[in-house]
């Protein structure tokens, strides 16, 4: 059987010279959106996502992304034979080639910093991207691009025929938008929360929209009503004329306010005190935007305590809450990203169907546990001592 470097050739066959770059970085910067169909080809754009993008850049949303983004950007990874590959000619040499590529993606980018770029798309829209180009090169045999995946248009037709446009990227030159068609073998689109009526995915982001154009609103309203400080009663009194009222303001202004002093007051009538609002954090709405954390929360799939209401939480539950965060909002993600890379730039660009990519987080979350099952396992021989290196990525 062919190893790794002749599986390369093959995937390289009919290449002239180094390829090139097609897809275009940030094409939609400061650029309106229209239509622009493939070839031809029916063809579906995704809903412009300059709001969400602009959402993202709030506090809570920040923080919401950056739990499930930069956890899993930080997980070490391994590529590794699959339980069930039939090929005997991928070597380990050939699977440190992989991961030296793959560790330097293109020549701007480190994989955190490919991934981070794609998981924020990902998040905020459920439409990462990134272009997979062959180079020829058997030291390098790959290179991967970030791709603004808001610029990508489905072909919503799309029969499966390897040569027919899959994809296609809106971008502007010289103020006329053209369209860049794209292979299924060419670029990664990574999907969250997929949909049989729709190409596209559904950020989580997108979830949680409504929620933080709400909390946005109820906090610029909490900000103004404490930032301004306008006080919340007045005096009202009766029968008085404009000389009497104007010597009763300037009295106050000049001996009461600000002054700490208590105030004397002498006339026929008591003043009435009339009072415009309650004066406490009940009129911040704090309750209203504590609810519509908890409703961001949820959209994100994280516990309420990782966006900072804490006042539910205590010793005997924050463990488990981490752990539901893991479970179900970093952990699919982290899967989805894996799966992409194996089936989509393992398999279908280079032809190596008996490698995949693995986050090795993802493999064990008990160290301990992990372990004590390994060490059986090797006392009962069920797993040699280079099976278990293998699994611990040695």
């Amino acid at each position: 059987m062919a190893g790794v470097k002749e599986r390369l050739q093959g995937a390289w066959k009919g290449l002239q010279g180094t390829s090139e770059r097609k897809t275009k970085p940030l094409p939609a910067l400061l650029t309106p959106y229209r239509r622009i169909p493939i070839q031809g080809q029916s063809a579906s754009p995704k809903p412009t996502a300059a709001n969400l993008r602009r959402f993202a850049e709030t506090p809570v949303a920040r923080r919401a992304i950056n739990i499930v983004k930069d956890r899993i950007a930080s997980m070490d990874w391994q590529i590794r034979l699959k339980r069930d590959a039939t090929s005997d000619t991928i070597t380990t040499e050939d699977l440190r080639l992989l991961r030296k590529t793959l560790a330097a993606p293109n020549p701007g980018d480190s994989f955190r910093t490919l991934i981070e770029q794609v998981l924020e798309d990902v998040i905020v829209g459920g439409f990462g991207a990134m272009e997979m180009e062959l180079t020829g090169n058997v030291d390098f045999p790959f290179r991967l691009w970030p791709v603004d995946g808001a610029t990508v248009q489905v072909n919503a037709e799309w029969n499966g025929d390897a040569e027919t446009p899959r994809y296609a990227q809106v971008n502007t030159h010289a103020g006329r938008e053209k369209s860049i068609p794209l292979l299924d073998r060419e670029l990664m689109y990574v999907r969250l929360n997929p949909r049989t009526y729709t190409p596209f995915g559904l950020g989580r982001l997108e979830v949680a929209f409504e929620s933080i154009r709400a909390f946005l609103e109820a906090s610029s309203y909490a900000s103004r009503l404490a930032g301004n400080g306008v006080q919340q009663f007045a005096l009202w009194m009766e029968e008085t004329t404009p000389a009497q009222h104007e010597r009763m303001v300037r009295w106050w202004q000049d001996e009461i306010e600000g002054t700490g002093q208590v105030p004397i007051l002498s006339s026929e009538k008591k003043p009435e005190v009339l009072r415009f609002a309650g004066g406490t954090d009940a009129d911040l709405h704090l309750g209203w935007q504590e609810f519509l954390l908890r409703m961001i929360a949820n959209a994100f799939d994280l516990p309420a305590m990782l966006l900072g209401l804490e006042n539910d939480v205590n010793q005997s539950t924050a463990g488990e809450m981490a752990d539901d965060a893991f479970e179900g909002a970093i952990k699919p993600v982290a899967r989805l990203l894996a799966e992409h890379l194996t089936r989509d730039l393992f398999g279908k660009r280079l032809g190596m169907w008996d490698v995949e990519f693995i986050f090795n987080d993802l493999l064990s979350r008990d160290e301990t546990t992990e372990t004590s099952v390994q060490l059986n396992l090797l006392r009962a021989g069920v797993l040699s001592v280079e099976e278990v290196r293998a699994m611990r990525g040695l």
